[in-house]
């Protein structure tokens, strides 16, 4: 596909595009930069865009993802109520981290989970590419649980994940989601750059 071949798809996209998709795209981004900056309000704008973006995934057969923004939902309430949390010596929750064998538990079961999840897709759905579908799906509720906890390498994981969300939604024609989640990446690096300097000034110790 040259260069002009790419900007022609993407303003036909833009044409065709349902105005769900338009509206969970621009959430979405809101969702990010307020996430970045640690600002409570992200998770209103999370749950908006993930509100939208079950109907735009379920008519696109991808199964997986719309039960997956459907626990972005429910997160952003859970994230909402632990970001409100005060400690004994801040008034909101400290960014923190996981320690190794936490990550090794996360990555075994998110595998184990993910390859149970693409085993029903394949049996019991006509869902586009199950395997890697159901991977994005539980590392990211993975990963969304890690955010509302304010776990620093929360953003890791979203980096993996947002780098073959990219190629996901591509291949399915969502390429404005592919655009989003080129955005995501981006923001996942600065984000766990804001994340690590803040828990730095919160906590120089654990950060070391």
């Amino acid at each position: 596909m040259t260069i002009s071949d790419l900007i022609q798809t993407i303003e036909q996209t833009f044409l065709n595009m349902h105005p769900a998709e338009l509206w969970a795209v621009i959430t979405g981004v809101l969702y990010i930069l307020l996430a970045a900056r640690e600002n409570i309000w992200c998770w209103l704008f999370g749950i908006i865009s993930s509100g939208l973006s079950i109907y735009v995934f379920f008519i696109s057969k991808l199964y997986a993802e719309s039960i997956l923004y459907f626990y972005y939902i429910l997160a952003g309430f859970y994230g909402w109520y632990k970001w409100s949390q005060k400690t004994n010596s801040t008034d909101h929750l400290p960014v923190s981290r996981w320690k190794a064998k936490d990550h090794m538990l996360a990555v075994f079961a998110g595998v184990l989970l993910s390859l149970s999840l693409a085993w029903v897709l394949r049996q019991y759905t006509d869902a586009q590419m199950p395997l890697i579908d159901a991977h994005t799906t539980i590392f990211s509720f993975i990963a969304t649980y890690m955010t509302a906890k304010k776990i620093l390498e929360n953003w890791l994981y979203w980096i993996v994940i947002d780098c073959i969300s990219i190629w996901l939604y591509w291949n399915r024609d969502l390429y404005l989601y592919s655009v989003l989640m080129l955005v995501y990446t981006l923001m996942a690096v600065y984000a766990f750059q804001n994340w690590k300097k803040a828990m730095s000034r919160e906590n120089p110790l654990s950060s070391a």
